[in-house]
């Protein structure tokens, strides 16, 4: 389940970079165009962080990645998400959602080296 999530992931990345590199190009303000690649770019590095981690649990079995995953997954939501939206024309204020994705990231990461740390 994990790594079919993980590829769903990436395959989203990959059809959102490639809209907003021919679709926004001609319609979008480079603000919006800035804000599009930043979440494409952290969608990429999270969705294979994502795929790594569903690896992780076929090879390791002891190691539990749902709170990591979990973290991770709603933090790609709410960063990647909240910057989409505005590079489309939604309001600014959802800027406000944006560090709160950022930082369930960096919880998603911590959780996992504390479960690294934890089986070491």
């Amino acid at each position: 389940m994990w790594i079919g999530i993980a590829a769903i992931n990436l395959a989203l990345a990959v059809m959102l970079g490639a809209f907003g590199a021919h679709g926004l190009k001609k319609i979008a303000s480079p603000e919006q165009l800035a804000w599009w690649q930043t979440a494409t770019d952290y969608f990429f590095y999270h969705a294979l962080g994502l795929l790594l981690l569903g690896i992780l649990a076929k090879t390791l079995s002891q190691f539990s990645i749902k709170v990591p995953f979990g973290l991770l997954q709603c933090g790609i939501i709410l960063f990647c998400g909240s910057l989409y939206l505005m590079a489309l024309g939604s309001p600014k204020i959802l800027g406000a959602i944006t560090p709160i994705g950022g930082v369930l990231m960096i919880l998603g990461w911590l959780a996992l080296a504390w479960q690294a740390f934890k089986y070491a």
